[in-house]
């Protein structure tokens, strides 16, 4: 099977500027007017909120980690569908994988997919290093299709003169330094793409500067791929209705797991719990975000209280990281502020980073979303950490990772779970989510 031409725009190091140039070269092909499919290797939330924006269709994470290789392959299928072309943002150096390994890294996923490469260097500092630098990476993996380079944080025509007549690779660009253009970040990273629109702007620096032609050339050379046909696209009949919180402080999700909710037969149902009330539903999922941001407002709002009244009613609820905080009783931030109070515990914000890195772990049978034994694999990044009651029960042993105690994740309260973990649902999980949604319904 050919699906549509693709690159990865991979990265010497976390820094370089990938992302910005990868959201520029997006922004400046869909300025042509072609329909660009974005993705994002690793399980970022962020960087994927910006290409959503520019290209006006969904990002995706392709993450072989929680995904698995043909997971991976299954999403870059499905996505593309009625695209031009893909561009693949890549993550940290471009072998960069899990545990100093290659798995999960930027090289791994252009191998899965057989899609060329173009390397992002940032030359500041630099002339004849430069050259040195490409030709470890192009040694490095003879099993990659390097296609060539785009050279960033070029300071002066000179600096460009002193790189460009040694080169022994082709380049697509040499990007000028555009600090006014950077993007501001926060703790967990860059701000969200609805805070900034610098990323687009950076799109018309990318016309000006980069071959776009020869771009789309290097991207038709993919190979291939060798896919197993799923001939069973269509959507379970809808059972139940699934509250989705989505809003500046509730906003991180893949869109794989919204997908599979909505295939097995949820109709989703996005709601604000800054904002309004909790709508009529027959089950809740909360994500992460920045809930510390907006705690007046969440504190404040008719929906916390309306929460705390449908899960003391029964109603099933999983949330995720900032999700889990706002289930919690209190969060403190400067200041201390009232939360659902659903969940025995209360959250505290830190200024030092208290988990990162990939989560790997199984059920307890404590909860029907985790059934003994079942294997959950995620993603935890945050700055808060958890105060559980004495007697507080978990729905989740870690095998890999810190969840809330360090060995522990998935706090529970009746058929309420809150997890740090930002976990790539499972079939099983989302049949468990939606089976307590329709029996909640039905009472």
């Amino acid at each position: 099977m050919n699906p549509v031409p693709r690159i990865v725009i991979a990265g010497t190091h976390s820094g370089c500027g990938k992302t910005t140039i990868a959201s520029g070269i997006m922004a400046a092909l869909t300025r042509r007017g072609l329909k660009v499919q974005p993705f994002k290797v690793g399980p970022d939330f962020i960087d994927p909120s910006h290409h959503t924006r520019i290209c006006e269709r969904i990002s995706r994470n392709l993450d072989p980690f929680m995904m698995g290789e043909k997971g991976c392959i299954d999403t870059f299928i499905r996505a593309t569908e009625g695209a031009d072309i893909a561009v693949i943002e890549g993550v940290m150096g471009m072998f960069d994988g899990v545990d100093g390994t290659d798995i999960a890294s930027t090289a791994h996923i252009a191998r899965i997919l057989k899609a060329p490469v173009v390397l992002v260097v940032d030359a500041k500092g630099m002339s004849r290093s430069v050259h040195a630098l490409i030709d470890g990476y192009m040694r490095y993996d003879p099993t990659l299709l390097f296609k060539g380079v785009i050279l960033n944080r070029i300071g002066s025509i000179r600096h460009r003169s002193m790189i460009e007549p040694s080169l022994t690779i082709p380049s697509f660009g040499f990007i000028p330094r555009k600090d006014e253009l950077a993007v501001e970040s926060r703790h967990l990273g860059l701000r969200m793409a609805h805070e900034s629109a610098g990323m687009g702007e950076f799109g018309k620096i990318i016309e000006e500067t980069c071959n776009l032609d020869a771009l789309l050339d290097a991207a038709r050379l993919a190979s291939p791929l060798i896919v197993a046909i799923n001939t069973d696209e269509s959507g379970s009949q809808v059972q139940s209705k699934i509250g989705i919180a989505f809003d500046p402080a509730f906003c991180f999700y893949y869109q794989d797991n919204l997908d599979l909710l909505k295939k097995s037969g949820a109709e989703l149902v996005f709601f604000s719990p800054i904002a309004g009330p909790l709508p009529e539903v027959d089950a809740v999922y909360l994500g992460g975000g920045y809930p510390e941001l907006h705690l007046p407002a969440l504190e404040s709002s008719r929906c916390r209280r309306d929460l705390k009244n449908a899960a003391d009613s029964g109603m099933p609820v999983y949330a995720e990281c900032g999700g889990l905080m706002y289930l919690t009783e209190k969060i403190r931030s400067d200041t201390s502020h009232r939360m659902c109070g659903i969940l025995p515990a209360s959250s505290e914000m830190t200024p030092r980073i208290q988990a990162l890195g990939y989560v790997k772990g199984e059920g307890t049978g404590n909860h029907a979303f985790f059934p003994s034994g079942q294997t959950v694999t995620g993603h935890e990044f945050h700055y808060s950490r958890l105060h559980p009651s004495c007697d507080a029960r978990y729905a989740l042993r870690l095998r890999r990772g810190k969840g809330i105690d360090g060995e522990k994740d998935g706090l529970i309260s009746q058929h309420v779970l809150g997890c740090y973990t930002h976990a790539y649902f499972t079939p099983a999980f989302v049949h468990a989510l939606i089976e307590s949604s329709v029996r909640f319904s039905k009472r």
